[in-house]
């Protein structure tokens, strides 16, 4: 035998002469019941809602891991015209640069090497080896150097963004 649990709601009058008017006195408790018992099958549980974002997060983070391989891999290019700057990185080293050059858009060697904790040579050297790479295959460099003052940065290296992907 179910164990019923009294609970009263607040009905507009209009509601309540209309419910009045179509279900006789004696079945107004079951309409009711059933009527929650039918929005509650249409409602998902939040559990379930739950286990279902967890799953598409996990599922996200697997297809962004696969993007990435494919990217390293020049397999991919997500958006037509723009290129993964990451694919002309050798190793952490330049995919570190490229990083910080995407975070904040530009930067000097200086800079880059205190970010590092190397000297500015290598930076300076990798920074090239991209240049060069990226000018050989797409026929312009994803990175530039620009002597002057751009953004409060004087001779920095900007990254070229309609170029790459974000």
């Amino acid at each position: 035998m179910t164990n019923y649990t009294v609970v009263s709601a607040k009905l507009p009058d209009q509601l309540y002469k209309e419910l009045a008017l179509r279900i006789p006195e004696g079945e107004r408790s079951t309409f009711i019941r059933e009527a929650i018992l039918e929005k509650l099958e249409k409602t998902p549980r939040p559990d379930k809602i739950f286990q279902l974002e967890q799953s598409l997060n996990k599922l996200t983070k697997d297809v962004n891991k696969i993007k990435d391989t494919l990217a390293q891999l020049e397999i991919l290019t997500h958006e037509t015209g723009k290129i993964n700057p990451h694919i002309f990185c050798i190793d952490d080293t330049d995919t570190k640069l490229i990083n910080r050059l995407i975070d904040h858009r530009g930067a000097t060697t200086t800079e880059l090497a205190e970010f590092l904790e190397t000297n500015r040579w290598l930076v300076l050297n990798r920074l090239r080896k991209i240049e060069k790479a990226s000018k050989k295959q797409l026929g312009k460099s994803i990175i530039e150097y620009y002597p002057g003052v751009r953004a409060k940065k004087r001779k920095a290296w900007w990254i070229k963004e309609d170029m790459i992907e974000t």
